[in-house]
């Protein structure tokens, strides 16, 4: 295996842990439930193509201490050096499956123009995936104690 894709790989991930990267990508869920929601299609596309080139956007930050950095660099630790996967029904995986979940019911919710609904379900899938986060952080900063 080349050393070029795990190169990049740690480059992409240590420019998606800078905080600007990882706080600017939490509202692109309930943007897109909302451009559902509008029938807003360029809004739609924009938060998509925000979603893959935001991670290219920002540098890698200069320290470990924003929350937010240790959010994204727990989630790999979580996923290449546990092992893990991100759903599941166990551990803090059953979060980001709640947080799936919600997606899927925000979205519907928005195709049928259920205002309320949509409202729900875009929160739920910001909280508990928030939520997620924080678990994995608390590990990931046990992990060296």
């Amino acid at each position: 295996m080349s050393l070029l894709p795990e190169r990049f790989e740690a480059w992409f991930w240590a420019r998606h842990s800078n905080p600007k990267s990882g706080w600017t990508r939490v509202p692109t869920g309930p943007v897109v439930v909302y451009a559902l929601y509008r029938r807003d299609w360029r809004l739609l596309c924009a938060a998509l193509v925000w979603t893959v080139v935001n991670p290219f956007l920002f540098a890698a930050p200069g320290n470990e201490d924003a929350w937010m950095t240790r959010a994204v660099l727990a989630e790999r630790w979580w996923i290449r050096e546990e092992g893990n996967r991100t759903t599941g029904f166990d551990g803090p995986n059953a979060y980001n499956t709640g947080a799936a979940l919600a997606a899927v019911f925000a979205v519907h919710a928005a195709w049928r123009r259920r205002p309320a609904g949509a409202t729900l379900g875009a929160a739920l899938l910001v909280g508990l995936k928030l939520w997620w986060l924080e678990l994995l952080v608390r590990r990931y900063d046990r992990r060296a104690a």
